[in-house]
């Protein structure tokens, strides 16, 4: 039982930075522009978290300066893919690419630092005595219980609100959207950059919370993992809660076995995430064959105004 509980409280705090990053692409995809730039983003948000920290002590203007790049990058993103029309998979690689490079560059100085302090926690005193529950929820990090909240408002926003509507019909028909009197291009750019600041806050609590330490390539493929989790919870915010946990509880297994003590290396306990996560696409594939896929029906394909038709 202890290890069990153990390893859902290492899935939580695991699975936080991933289901934080795919909420971030899901509005990105839901919009119909595709997101492969994940990796790059969360890595230029944890290391531009990481320099604020240091640098003023301050958790908001840490936060704030993530964000700010991130939407910067999310920006560049949509010029290129909704601007220009520029291939939506290409344009990512090279965002992560460069995320990944200018990440490393900025933060060989503080490479081993750790963060002044903890992130703050919601303590609820009343679970303390309450079985399990109260060893998985009473002193959560505020971090953890904003990405609960954000997978249910997002949920909300895009099946339950005009804006949600507004959201899935760029994302499957966007000449039908303009005709509507959406502003397409604009609604677009507004929601790729939403999508980039929430990935970048993703790469913030993944160094802020699960790992305080900056270390170069920290993200360690979860910025593809999240990729993949918006395919396995079929572009749905509540899914993806589910998915993130499950794919951070993949993420912690290998570390625990290794506490309960085992013969097998450590390297082959690392690979249980990244070979789940092949083997699930592999068979969502297998048995959602001939099928419709869930996915946006317009994403990836780049939208000229003038050609409504």
């Amino acid at each position: 039982m202890d290890f069990l509980i153990m390893l859902l409280a290492a899935a939580i705090a695991s699975g936080t930075p991933l289901l934080i990053a795919t909420l971030g692409g899901i509005l990105n995809e839901r919009a119909g522009i595709i997101q492969l730039g994940t990796e790059g983003i969360m890595l230029m948000g944890a290391v531009t978290s990481c320099l604020l920290y240091l640098r003023t002590g301050s958790l908001g203007l840490a936060l704030l300066a993530a964000a700010g790049v991130s939407s910067a990058l999310g920006l560049i993103h949509a010029f290129m893919t909704v601007s220009l029309r520029a291939n939506h998979i290409v344009t990512g690689l090279a965002m992560t690419l460069f995320g990944t490079g200018l990440s490393a560059y900025l933060g060989k100085p503080v490479s081993g630092q750790p963060m002044p302090a903890p992130v703050p926690k919601v303590n609820l005193d009343f679970l303390d005595g309450v079985p399990v529950l109260g060893e998985l929820f009473a002193h959560l990090d505020v971090f953890t219980w904003a990405s609960f909240a954000l997978a249910v408002l997002l949920h909300l926003l895009i099946h339950r609100t005009s804006w949600g509507l507004h959201l899935r019909a760029m994302g499957d028909n966007p000449a039908t959207a303009d005709v509507m009197g959406i502003r397409v291009q604009l609604s677009r750019y507004l929601y790729v950059t939403a999508g980039a600041i929430l990935i970048g806050l993703a790469g913030a609590d993944l160094l802020l919370v699960y790992s305080p330490v900056w270390n170069e390539g920290m993200t360690a493929g979860r910025g593809w993992i999240a990729v993949a989790l918006i395919i396995f919870a079929r572009w749905n915010p509540l899914r993806a809660l589910l998915c993130a946990y499950f794919f951070g509880a993949l993420d912690s297994l290998g570390f625990r076995i290794q506490l309960e003590g085992t013969a097998i290396p450590s390297y082959f306990l690392k690979m249980i995430p990244y070979v789940v996560t092949i083997l699930v696409l592999m068979y969502l594939g297998w048995r959602n064959r001939g099928k419709p896929s869930g996915s946006p029906e317009a994403l990836g394909s780049p939208y000229i105004r003038e050609q409504r038709l």
